[in-house]
């Protein structure tokens, strides 16, 4: 334990299984919407940190894909980025939907958490959805039972439940040291990663089940002026399909996906964009190295893994 005069600083990863609600869980302990959410299995591409700076404190958090088989080299390339985030963090916090029985699935997951012999927090997401405090302890008893974490803390982030306990619990256990970042610094993402997130966001909002997996978003020109930012940006898919899907009829859902893009990135960085959004079909983009290295910002900037340093056309 540190004294409570003392100022702690350190880096900590969110983990768990797909929908455990890691991205929604980052954006309520930063403050602020560093990562997209949607009610869809690998929202979470890569490792997204959001900083949380206080007085007394400097927390980097990490979101993570969620852990799942992978299946695909993209998917292998999540599972990597995961493996990445439990390599020398000052903590772990593993999510566990509670409204969902934890099963073979989890134990897989928590083999990577014991691995890396970290301590750990255990959060139970979403409480607000159980109809008993009490179905609670089933699901406590079975993790206790697998691996000795640190604390067992209910939340339910949207609606801010348990999150002061779960800040206080992180700070408990996090080493003396200065911030690692400015004030009022809270991403690490560049502004064009953020608006190709932000896109992707509403297109997983707006289209069905299909569709996600099989969409990416690449920003191809990034235009800065005194009055606006014009943004092009092509939205990959894999299949006809889903270009047809994406479009809608007469390309009014792809008018929709960019409106609702532009009014939440106006809203988010300050200023009025402009956005042209194309839709294009790129078989197998998943299997793509080539194409996967043009998604990783990081890669584009060489940067070093997990550090720091409108109108609507169709194609």
């Amino acid at each position: 334990m540190v004294s409570v005069n003392e100022h702690v600083s350190g880096f900590v990863s969110l983990l768990g299984r797909p929908n455990a609600g890691k991205s929604t869980l980052l954006n309520a302990l930063v403050g602020a919407k560093v990562a997209i959410v949607a009610d869809k299995p690998q929202t979470t591409r890569t490792t997204i940190q959001g900083v949380w700076t206080t007085p007394r404190a400097q927390v980097v958090f990490i979101d993570t894909p969620g852990i799942h088989q992978a299946d695909s080299v993209f998917s292998q390339r999540m599972m990597q980025s995961i493996q990445e985030a439990l390599d020398q963090r000052d903590l772990l916090i593993y999510l566990h939907d509670a409204t969902r029985a934890p099963g073979a699935a989890d134990e897989s997951a928590l083999a990577l958490i014991k691995a890396a012999r970290t301590p750990a927090l255990l959060a139970l997401t979403k409480i607000d959805k159980l109809a008993r405090k009490d179905d609670l302890l089933p699901t406590i008893e079975w993790f206790r039972e697998r691996h000795e974490f640190e604390e067992f803390l209910p939340v339910a982030a949207p609606k801010g439940v348990g999150l002061d306990d779960l800040r206080e619990a992180v700070l408990r256990r996090l080493p003396p040291g200065d911030p690692f970042f400015p004030e009022d610094f809270y991403t690490d993402q560049p502004e064009r990663f953020i608006a190709a997130e932000i896109i992707r966001e509403k297109i997983l909002a707006l289209t069905r089940q299909e569709v996600p997996h099989s969409v990416a978003v690449l920003v191809d020109q990034w235009e800065d002026t005194p009055k606006i930012t014009n943004v092009a940006a092509t939205i990959h898919v894999e299949r006809p399909g889903q270009k047809a899907i994406v479009l809608g009829t007469k390309a009014e859902r792809l008018k929709r996906i960019g409106t609702e893009a532009r009014l939440e990135l106006e809203a988010m960085l300050g200023r009025r964009f402009f956005l042209h959004l194309f839709v294009k079909v790129s078989p197998k983009w998943r299997e793509n190295p080539a194409f996967l290295r043009e998604l990783d910002w990081r890669a584009q900037l060489g940067v070093e893994t997990m550090r720091l340093s409108g109108d609507n056309e169709e194609e």
